[in-house]
């Protein structure tokens, strides 16, 4: 995937030390029992709830982050004391080594174990019985998961993707919008569950967020985004494959421009005017040639930030959700039609909003239904420990795997929500170059004197090598 240094130290570093962080401080709250109040006749007697651990887990990651959303579950279940098998995606080989090589000599062999497999091998792993299983991937996967823990009635956490919409209203600071937008949507090449997948707003608004995004891009990435190094790679021919059929709706704004003999998406000669398929000032593309020898890999080049318009609701790429860096603009006459229009499709993960008026923020928030909610800001609600993630399903709460006591009524009637606002008025600064540190932190930070608005990121000591730590056994 190619990631920039600053994407790895922040979302596959410091949010895993983070969680660390949060559950090491924690750990001796969340193991005590909790006293329940009793009633009359049980007056004189001992009541409380206490949280036993499944048994063993088998936490199955993904490819977009393969380090983050594998280890953030494994802490979770190691610290409620769970054994684990540990599946790593196959489509990350170099991570997927990383794990079946390195996580076996800090971990008990006899409460953990990595599986280096593909799908077939994954698919009879999940014929076994486990106590408990955590998958994060795609829907479909995920269907097939939940059906095999459907045999052995086996409790299940799916952490799936879908289309985050981001309403963005008349009454904002468009330029703050456009780089949080920017920055929310192409982070790791747009293949982050969470990442804004369309906008809806005026054709008023449009007008001034198109300059503005192509603003904020350039400022990001670069004149010619192919060639910067803080913009990554999609991961693999079929997903490649995948984002660029999604071209083929509305029109190119920004970006757009295909090569298929070598795989490319972005702005240059030959752009794209017409998404579906209509080539201006380039010759239309080629097929590649059939012999193996010349076809180049298509993970190793790049597709650049893309933006369309004029696109219509029944077009392939809002059939499906993008995990690429492609961003649809669809118009909207108010915040109502706004609202009705995300009322209308499936619950998604997270819902952002752009508003300098609290009252546009509040009537979104009440008139819809999302796993997580982000006001004036995109993807950084993910980074506060103490907020739940998930969608409407399950979210997950942010103390390990452990067996919690039924809910009340009144609250499993409800989801979880974890809204999270931010000033409408910060501002976020552009990626570092490859030689920089991550918006000017020290590689030992204590505070984050200038990220975005969030928590303090504060990385646990570093680990030191299983041999000097002798009698210790993590995972039991």
């Amino acid at each position: 995937m190619r990631k920039p240094f600053f994407e790895c130290e922040f979302s596959e570093i410091l949010l895993c030390k983070n969680e660390l962080h949060e559950t090491l401080n924690n750990l001796s709250h969340w193991m005590k029992d909790e006293h329940v109040d009793k009633s009359l006749v049980t007056r004189l007697d001992l009541a409380f709830i206490r949280k036993d651990p499944y048994g063993v887990v088998l936490i199955i990651g993904p490819w977009n982050c393969p380090i983050h959303l594998l280890l953030v579950p494994l802490i979770g279940a190691i610290a409620a004391g769970n054994c684990v098998i540990i599946k790593p995606s196959e489509i990350t080989k170099n991570s997927e080594r990383l794990m079946a090589e390195g996580l076996p000599s800090y971990l008990d062999k006899d409460c953990s174990a990595v599986v280096a497999a593909g799908v077939e091998e994954t698919t009879r792993l999940l014929e076994n019985k486990f106590d408990y299983i955590f998958f994060t991937g795609s829907p479909s996967v995920g269907r097939i998961v939940m059906t095999a823990a459907a045999k052995h009635l086996t409790p299940v956490t799916l952490e799936l993707g879908g289309k985050n919409p981001c309403y963005v209203s008349d009454s904002c600071n468009v330029q703050n919008v456009a780089r949080r937008v920017a920055w929310g949507r192409f982070f790791n090449a747009g293949q982050t569950c969470v990442a804004p997948d369309y906008v809806l707003c005026s054709a008023e608004m449009q007008e001034k967020l198109l300059p503005a995004l192509r603003e904020a891009i350039t400022e990001f990435y670069g004149p010619n985004p192919r060639e910067s190094p803080d913009f990554g790679r999609i991961v693999g021919d079929r997903q490649f494959q995948r984002v660029q059929a999604l071209l083929h709706s509305g029109h190119t704004a920004i970006g757009g421009q295909t090569d298929a003999e070598e795989r490319y998406i972005g702005e240059g000669p030959g752009r794209i005017a017409g998404g579906r398929g209509e080539l201006q000032g380039g010759s239309p593309a080629r097929r590649s040639p059939r012999h193996p020898a010349r076809q180049p890999r298509l993970s190793s080049l790049p597709t650049a930030p893309t933006v369309l318009v004029e696109v219509q609701q029944n077009d392939p790429v809002m059939q499906e959700e993008i995990f690429g860096p492609i961003l649809p603009i669809l118009t909207v006459d108010s915040v109502d039609d706004a609202i009705a229009f995300i009322n209308a499709r499936e619950r998604p993960l997270v819902l952002y909003v752009f508003s300098s008026r609290k009252e546009v923020v509040n009537r979104v928030l009440e008139r819809t239904s999302s796993g997580g909610f982000c006001a004036n800001d995109t993807i950084m609600h993910m980074t506060i420990p103490s907020l739940p993630f998930g969608g409407i399903g399950t979210p997950i709460p942010r103390n390990g795997v452990l067996r919690e006591p039924p809910q009340p009524a009144e609250a499993s009637a409800c989801s979880w929500g974890n809204p999270a606002q931010t000033p409408s008025s910060f501002t976020i600064p552009p990626p570092p170059s490859r030689s920089l540190l991550p918006w000017g932190w020290s590689r030992t930070p204590t505070r984050c004197p200038l990220g975005p608005p969030g928590p303090c990121l504060v990385p646990v000591p570093t680990l030191p090598p299983p041999e000097a730590v002798p009698g210790v056994r993590a995972g039991c």
